[in-house]
């Protein structure tokens, strides 16, 4: 397998498939890729975050290759057909763990901002509302529940210069945030997390809200791709609406 540098070698490959974060890559903002030759391609794999992306003709070679920056680290696994499908799972068998993701419609005239401001607005007494600074930035890369909040970007200035995410204080501790997991030309893919003692208490909603908006406001599209059925019905509060269902396959440790 090499290493692609020139994302359009395999831009056909992933030609019908709308995730955003195969985006990020192609645009050379975040990822790698790697493909079966680097003059004419046939199967390709797409890196980003702690998911992979395939596309073309399946090949059990790339299903099997595990970047360095994956040894002993997770990986879901987003197979775009059924061949791939059954070429995950005949090469990894039980270590494939099936699961089923929820892809929003990339629609941005969904949203109501006024109703999303009266949830931005629904912070409880006692909690505060920032954006992530540097500060919090690195406080985020320092808390293993809150590192995906920021985890996926190189530096800070990567962060402020092309993304953007607001998090929630309780007594000067950071308990939820909502924030960009990954970036493409003009968008986000939005990552939401609560510290386990500060879930159920409408924190997520105000975060969420919160990201909108500001998005909105500089012109940036928030996508919302979700990894649960209740990851979901916040999205649907907050104006997405469900696209569709699609399958994967999680191996942690890969």
């Amino acid at each position: 397998m090499y290493k692609v540098v020139d994302k359009s070698t395999i831009a056909p490959l992933f030609a019908g498939q709308e995730h955003t974060m195969i985006r990020s890559c192609l645009e050379d903002c975040m990822g790698y890729a790697y493909a079966d030759d680097l003059a004419q391609p046939r199967s390709a794999a797409i890196y980003v975050g702690d998911f992979c992306f395939f596309g073309g003709k399946v090949n059990t070679e790339l299903i099997a290759t595990k970047p360095q920056d994956y040894v002993g680290q997770g990986v879901l696994m987003v197979p775009p057909d059924a061949d791939w499908e059954e070429g995950v799972k005949a090469f990894y068998g039980a270590r494939a763990v099936p699961w089923i993701r929820y892809a929003t419609k990339q629609d941005p005239s969904r949203f109501d901002r006024g109703k999303l401001a009266e949830l931005a607005g629904g912070l409880p007494a006692g909690f505060e509302l920032r954006p992530i600074d540097q500060g919090l930035y690195e406080e985020i890369l320092a808390l293993p529940w809150a590192r995906s909040l920021c985890g996926n970007f190189a530096s800070y200035s990567q962060f402020a210069a092309n993304a953007l995410g607001v998090v929630i204080l309780h007594r000067g501790e950071l308990v939820s945030g909502a924030s960009a997991y990954a970036f493409f030309r003009g968008g986000i893919e939005v990552e939401i997390d609560t510290r386990v003692d500060y879930r159920r208490r409408g924190l997520a909603t105000v975060c969420g809200a919160a990201l909108i908006l500001e998005c909105l406001k500089r012109g940036l599209y928030p996508n919302w791709d979700a990894h649960s059925k209740e990851s979901l019905a916040l999205a649907q509060k907050l104006g997405y609406a469900l696209d569709r269902e699609y399958p994967c396959y999680c191996l942690y440790p890969w």
